[in-house]
């Protein structure tokens, strides 16, 4: 008992001092269709293989293996970028009359809106878990992808000669992106009957970094993606702490640390991508066997790739299963609290289970913006 009560207190402190760090991380991305249908609630709910990433103590609180591949992507539309870009792609810069002259101008003011910016947040890979007695240990490879477009030249509307030439619309995007490409090993121990776990997760990181500056012209495809330019590759490594506190049967808290030695990748520009602390709890209960209530929250504000855009994320989800999990059933809602305009956006998911092998599938739409959530993966457990 002594050693698990020196354990919590060396790892509270450990926490709290990174809390204290300014944080400029990127977003902390949502893995796997579980925790994408419950609004990207998993470090308290994550026991099977996803632990690896989300909460490595998580590993070691349940006695099982496991082997899964997901894929997850979200898209955030901020002030309705989207769709001004696509007003933009669309326009007619030889129709000279002055009523295209207003549709430029409102174009260019819809995309030089402060904040008017886009981001998307990916992942994708495969994980394992196992274990060994009391000893739980898991490993994947995995791709995280973050990325953020903003107006770096503010469009501007000509006409040359006035009047009676065509119509143009002009300005620049910048455009930031980075592929944490790794290859992650967890280990983790429980104390006390599984009321205590810890546990810990080296990376090693290809980190592939993205910033290009894109030109935007009326009547012209933005094509955002192939624009990102070419990559510069370097590596590092990364470390990440988690536990997870199981007071009673019903009820579970979870706290990790992710990245807490701030690997750094090289960017095309000369500047570099730093990973500093990314912190979040959360917790679960269990009204009873079948449901599961859960809550995750960013304790650290995240910078991320858009200048002036901090992220911090407030997830709520539930799930309820029927029939011994052959289908699970799930809802939840996420907000970035950081974020004025964003609203709390819904989210669902079903997951259903044929013997040792599960089909998830997941999804959340930001009915303000237009933003978008995606996720599915397939299991074996055994």
């Amino acid at each position: 008992m002594m050693q698990t009560r020196a354990s919590i207190l060396i790892l509270i402190c450990v926490l709290l001092s990174l809390v204290a760090t300014p944080a400029v991380a990127v977003e902390f991305a949502i893995v796997g269709p579980r925790a994408a249908g419950m609004g990207g609630a998993g470090v308290a709910v994550t026991t099977d293989a996803y632990a690896t990433y989300w909460n490595p103590a998580g590993l070691a609180m349940v006695k099982s293996m496991d082997i899964r591949i997901q894929g997850t992507a979200q898209v955030t539309d901020r002030l309705g970028i989207g769709s001004a870009l696509n007003d933009l792609q669309d326009f007619n810069p030889n129709d000279t009359s002055p009523a295209n002259v207003a549709k430029a101008q409102g174009i260019a003011n819809q995309i030089n809106r402060a904040g008017a910016t886009v981001s998307g947040v990916g992942a994708a890979g495969l994980y394992f878990k196992g274990h060994f007695g009391e000893h739980a240990f898991g490993f994947n490879v995995s791709d995280v992808a973050t990325s953020g477009g903003f107006v770096s030249s503010p469009l501007q509307v000509t006409q040359t000669p006035p009047a009676t030439g065509p119509v143009t619309i002009t300005g620049q995007m910048a455009l930031r992106a980075l592929e944490a490409r790794q290859a992650a090993f967890s280990y983790a121990y429980a104390f006390a009957d599984k009321t205590f776990a810890i546990g810990v997760t080296g990376k090693i990181i290809q980190g592939a970094a993205y910033t290009n500056t894109t030109n935007l012209q009326g009547g012209q495809d933005p094509n955002l993606l192939d624009n990102l330019g070419k990559a510069r590759i370097s590596t590092s490594y990364g470390i990440d702490v988690g536990a997870m506190y199981r007071p009673s049967s019903w009820l579970r808290f979870g706290v990790v640390a992710k990245d807490i030695n701030q690997p750094t990748f090289d960017a095309p520009d000369g500047s570099e991508f730093k990973l500093t602390p990314q912190v979040r709890g959360g917790m679960a209960l269990n009204p009873w066997s079948t449901m599961t209530i859960t809550a995750d929250m960013d304790i650290t504000s995240n910078q991320t790739l858009t200048p002036g855009l901090k992220s911090q994320v407030l997830s709520l989800g539930l799930e309820q299963t029927i029939l011994s999990e052959f289908l699970s059933l799930r809802v939840g809602t996420y907000k970035n609290v950081q974020d004025a305009g964003s609203i709390f956006t819904p989210t669902a998911g079903i997951g259903l289970r044929i013997y040792s092998f599960r089909l998830d599938l997941a999804g959340g739409y930001d009915f303000n913006e237009g933003g978008a959530l995606a996720s599915g993966a397939l299991a074996w457990t055994f």
